[in-house]
């Protein structure tokens, strides 16, 4: 009886392992906040400027990246929001690498970084994870 006992909760235990089981994220309370990445265009003297042709693509799906905030709140010059938590769904939790151009107006020069934001498995808001969000000008 003993050994048949044994090879039930062993039976069980290798059962209930499940690679793919995903996190229970029941207990996951989320706050009111509402994050966004920004990235920064500035000369060689660090003052933010005009940029032309902008983009950010997601290399991982070749998608255009975007925030609905962009488009009424890139009042600073050279500022501009990348994403948002609106667009944390379309991210993997392992990170996504976001390339994000733009060409400077008065250099002609085009520069490129890359940031890479993940959508965590229990999380609120997206996560950057490395890359710098100030792209400078010679």
């Amino acid at each position: 009886m003993k050994k048949l006992s044994f090879l039930f909760v062993v039976a069980s235990l290798l059962l209930s392992c499940d690679k793919d089981n995903t996190t229970d994220c029941a207990n996951l309370n989320c706050d009111t906040q509402f994050k966004y990445l920004t990235v920064n265009f500035v000369n060689k003297e660090g003052e933010g400027v005009s940029i032309r042709n902008y983009s950010a693509v997601n290399l991982r799906t070749n998608e255009k990246v975007f925030s609905e905030l962009s488009a009424t709140a890139n009042t600073i010059p050279g500022t501009f929001i990348v994403l948002d938590d609106g667009y944390r769904k379309n991210l993997s939790p392992q990170g996504d690498n976001i390339k994000i151009t733009g060409t400077y107006d008065d250099t002609k020069q085009t520069k490129s970084v890359i940031i890479k934001v993940a959508n965590p498995v229990c999380g609120c808001h997206f996560e950057k994870v490395s890359g710098d969000q100030i792209i400078k000008f010679d």
